[in-house]
This record gives C-alpha cells, structure tokens and sequence, in this order.
C-alpha cells in the first residue's frame, strides 16, 4: 500500500522536525577534542519567560555568531543556542585565557547596568549539560536610594569541569569576585573578558550525570512536605467523601426501600424527590452541539494528560531535556485530536443532533481557538520586547501545518467513525412530551454557589502541590517527582467525580431536572479555583513583574486553566451520567 503524500508529510513533521527536541550527548571525546559548548540565553532572574539571546548584551562575540539548529520543542522553550565565545577542549586546563579585549562605550556600559539591576543571568549548554550564572551583581551596603547602589560586572568566569574516562560527567561556572568591573557611572571603560578550565576526575558514571539536577527535589526535607500533602489530601479527602458518601447511599437506600415500597403496595400518592422527574431526567439540553464539543475536547485533553504522565513516569522528561514537553504536548495533542472528533460526535448524534459537521467545526476550534488567540496576542508582545519568546515564522508555520495535516484530518476521520457508530442514547427512563416546570430554588441551590462547594474540595486536595509546579513552570525549580504528582492526579479525578456525582444528586432532589450543564460546569469548576490561585501565587509568593513577564503568566494560565476546566468538566459529567442511569435504571418507571 502507497502512503499518500499528505501522510508522508504529516510522517516527516511528527517524527522528523518535532520527534528529537535534545540531542542528548553520548559523545566519547579524545584529549585536545573540541567540545560542544554554546549560549542560549539571558534574561532577569525572577521572569523566566522575559529570556533575550545571549549576544543582545555586549559580550565578546565570535565571527561570525553561528547559531545552532533547533527541534520545535526547543524553539517554543525559548532556547536560542549560538556558539560561546570560550574554548573548552577536552581535558584542556585554561588559567585566565583571555576572551577579547572589548571597549564599552556608554550606551553598553548602561545595558549592562540595567541587567545588573534586574538580576540578569546567563544559561549556556557544555555538552548539553547546563550552565548558570550572574552576569553581575549590586552593592547596596545599607544604601538606602538605588540611585546609591554599586553596580559591577563580572568579567572572569571559572569553569569546573568533571570527567570520567571519556566522557563529560559534570560542568560548574563561578563567577571571579576579585575581577569585576565598576559599572555604576555612564562613562566609557575598557575590558578585558577572561575565563578559566579545570578538569578533575570523576568516579560517577554517565548514565547518572543527569541526577544532580533532580536531587533538590528528591532530598528528604522535600519529600517530606510532598508526602505530608498527599497524605494531607487523603485524610481530608477520605474523610469529606466518606461523609458524603455514608449520606447519599443512606438517602439512597431509604429512596429505593421507599419507592419499592409504593409500587408493590400500589399506592397512589404523588411521587416526590428525584423519582419525580423521571419523565424529564432525560431531556436532551439547550445548546447540545456545545455540550457534545466540551465533552470531546474535554476527552482529548484528558487523554493528553494520561499520555503525558505515561511518559513522565518511564523518565523521559528528565531535568534539561530541552523542549521535551513542549514536543510531547504538540505531538499528543495532533494525534489525539481523533478522540475529540469521535467523542462529540457521536454524542452529538446520539442526543438526536443533525448538524454534525457544525459540531465537528466547533470541537476543533473550542480549545485551539482561544489558545490560538492568546498566542497571538502574547506572541506580538514578546516581538515587542525582541524576546526569544518570539516565535519565527517557520515555526509558526510548522505549528500551521502541524494542525492542518494532522490535527484536522484526524479530527475529521474520529468525527465520520462517531456519526457512523449508530449508538443509541441509553435512557432507562421514557421522556415526557413536555418539561415540567422547576419549582423555585433557594439562592445556594443554583448555578454559582453549586460550582463554588463543587469545586472547593477537589482543589483542597492539590493546593499544596501547586505550589511546586507552579515553582517549576514559571521558576527556576526542578520537579522530577511524577510518581506523587500521578498520585495527586488521580485523587482529584476521584474526587471530582464523587463530589459532581453528588451535587447533580441534591439537584434532582430537588425537582430540578436540568442537570446536564450543571454537572459539567461544576466538575470543572477547580479551573476557575486554579486560576484564582494564579493571583495570590503572582503577588505573594513570586518576584515576577514587568507587562510581558504579567501577560504570559496570566495569559498561558488562563488556557491551561480551561484545558483543566473543559477536562475535569467532561470526568464530572462522566460520573454524573453513569449516576443518573444506575438510579433510575434501579426503579420502575411509568
């Protein structure tokens, strides 16, 4: 069988232009043998998103500047590499090699000010081991005005380098406090750049070179506090559910003894509570094309998420793999895009819809459109500020193609298999010609305050460890413990399930028989409780500030954010569902 070229092209941009995001070095090197060593970035210390190429500052640069080819995942990392202007040959001792000798004139002499005063930093890779440092730093010395401080500028940086036989083990960079340049005044000053090398033997073997970066948070003072809130989560988890639960099967139980009771005797009493609404129980929603796109979107991303734990869990997001999530997310999320056209689809036509190719449309664009939109918007801010944020026109045209050769088809084929699967909607109930009217609710019985209790306990759960991821995504922290964040994940799916399952319970106790929405909206409502954490971690818990470092925190998280709604929504009204067809599949129905 010919394979088509569209598919031949969708084949080279997954597993050609996106597959390998970091050329993880395996190199056996000889004496006297060139090492890789490149720059790939600055930026201040506190906005890990505000990133600049390495040469926007005035260092001493080669000619010309070569810049290293990337895969997407590193691209949309942020990472720039170029070739660094240090000679670091294998096993090569170097003792205050000269760099250049550079002649700053004042508008650099201020550009090195003004990222002194930010806390700038540097990131270089050595044989795609990662190296950090300041570029400078400030004396304040009980100075109480900025305009008194101090500002000087590194100009000696000492390499550590740790070998093992022929391999590159461990890389450290140090900064020379004895030769630094004053940097406080605007006024033209001449420097000299130097650098020094020294190896020294290592017995850890390279298979484990990678270890020291995921140790920080492996060591036992931070396992205790992950493990104190997994624990913490399962008592108070264990304890809210169970009370719940030991509530709603003994109200259940006396419902079926009761309702048992009635049709055996043949009563004729007026039926109350949920049996009540048995006729409209059932009753396809308003807006159902919407609700059968939140469902498969929702779908989707949860099966991004399994995936990506998968992955996480067999160690291939280990600390500086360059772009590898970033890989995996566009991957997964192209060729899970069949499960999101299947998913709507085929609930869209099971609840008797007969514009399916609109429903197909709108699953497609519910999550990419809005994520689209935000991008563009905080892509054409970092344009602004010339970060490397930026994305190239390639890669957005790779992103493009990406979508249009993967992405849609796919989505195209999930939504003919769902139209074509004929499965009929299981109602265990008959639906009356006309709704019943819902008689009036009490304020806390309705919409909000519902989403409110619903989503407070399920983000109880995770609170603490949110503070660690978000740590790690918009800081400089290392997570490497995917087995307690897994365990994490799946207590919230638990309890998102347990506690939609119960609110769509009270709401048909109550006579209302709208709960469709209502089951989605409050499963997902941890996303909008995830998203009110954003603030309080913005302002109390994090130094970022600046209108882009502003923009991207709070414009990727609100995406993420509704990824998580529209994904916990769709578990919730799950759960609700399977609930709702047990109950009234467990009684006779006129």
């Amino acid at each position: 069988m010919t394979m088509s070229p569209m598919m031949q092209a969708a084949l080279l941009l997954l597993f050609g232009v996106v597959g390998v995001s970091s050329d993880a070095s395996d190199h056996r090197y000889k004496p006297d043998e060139v090492v890789p060593l490149y720059a790939n970035k600055v930026g201040p210390y506190h906005n890990p998103s505000e990133t600049y190429r390495y040469f926007d500052l005035p260092f001493c640069s080669p000619e010309p500047v070569k810049d290293k080819l990337e895969a997407l995942g590193e691209v949309l990392n942020g990472d720039r590499l170029v070739d660094a202007p240090y000679k670091l040959d294998f096993r090569v001792d170097h003792e205050s090699a000269s760099v250049c000798k550079k002649h700053l004139a004042k508008e650099e002499v201020a550009k090195f000010r003004s990222a002194v005063a930010k806390e700038y930093y540097f990131q270089m890779y050595y044989d795609d081991l990662p190296v950090w440092g300041f570029i400078g730093k400030v004396e304040k010395d009980f100075r109480t005005e900025p305009s008194e401080y101090k500002y000087f500028l590194y100009r000696h940086i000492m390499f550590e380098i740790y070998y093992n036989n022929d391999r590159v083990i461990e890389i450290t960079a140090h900064t020379d406090t004895n030769s630094m340049v004053d940097i406080t005044e605007d006024k033209e000053i001449d420097v000299e750049f130097m650098y020094s090398a020294k190896w020294k033997e290592t017995v850890t073997p390279f298979e484990k070179r990678m270890e020291k970066y995921s140790q920080t948070s492996s060591l036992p003072q931070h396992l205790e506090i992950h493990w104190f809130s997994i624990i913490n989560s399962c008592v108070t988890v264990l304890l809210l559910t169970g009370f719940l639960a030991t509530i709603l099967m003994r109200v259940l139980k006396n419902d079926f003894v009761k309702y048992t009771h009635d049709e055996e005797t043949g009563d004729d009493q007026e039926e109350t509570g949920w049996k009540y609404v048995h006729g409209d129980v059932f009753r396809f929603p308003k807006n159902k094309s919407l609700l059968a796109a939140c469902l498969g979107s929702g779908t989707q991303l949860f099966a991004l998420t399994i995936f990506v734990f998968a992955l996480a869990l067999v160690g291939v997001f280990y600390p500086y793999n360059r772009g590898a999530l970033f890989t995996a997310l566009v991957v997964i999320y192209a060729l899970t895009s069949g499960i999101a056209g299947y998913t709507a689809t085929s609930f869209y036509c099971q609840m008797e819809g007969s514009n399916w190719v609109r429903n197909l449309l709108l699953t497609g664009f519910l999550f990419c459109g809005p994520l689209f939109l935000t991008f563009c918007f905080l892509n054409t801010v970092a344009i602004a500020y010339n970060a490397t944020a930026a994305l190239p026109f390639g890669t957005i045209l790779v992103i493009v193609l990406i979508w249009a050769l993967v992405t849609s088809p796919l989505l195209v084929l999930g939504g003919i298999a769902g139209r074509n699967s004929k499965t009929e909607f299981q109602a265990p109930c008959r639906t009356t010609k006309y709704p019943r009217e819902i008689p009036p609710l009490p304020w806390y019985r309705r919409t909000i305050p519902q989403m409110a209790m619903a989503g407070f306990l399920p983000f109880s759960a995770i609170y603490i460890e949110l503070y660690y991821i978000f740590a790690s995504v918009w800081g400089h922290r290392i997570y490497t413990i995917y087995s307690i964040l897994s365990v994490v994940f799946i207590i919230l799916l638990i309890v998102t399930a347990f506690i939609t399952v119960a609110m769509t319970y009270f709401q048909l106790a109550a006579e209302d028989h709208e709960w469709w929405w209502r089951a989605l909206l409050c499963g997902g409502s941890t996303g909008l409780f995830v998203y009110a954490y954003c603030f309080y971690y913005y302002y109390a818990r994090s130094d970022m500030s600046g209108f882009m470092q502003t923009s991207f925190f709070f414009g990727y998280m609100a995406c993420i954010c509704y990824g998580f709604f529209l994904m916990l929504g769709s578990v919730g009204f799950r759960a609700s569902l399977f609930f709702v067809r047990h109950i009234y599949r467990s009684i006779k129905c006129e």
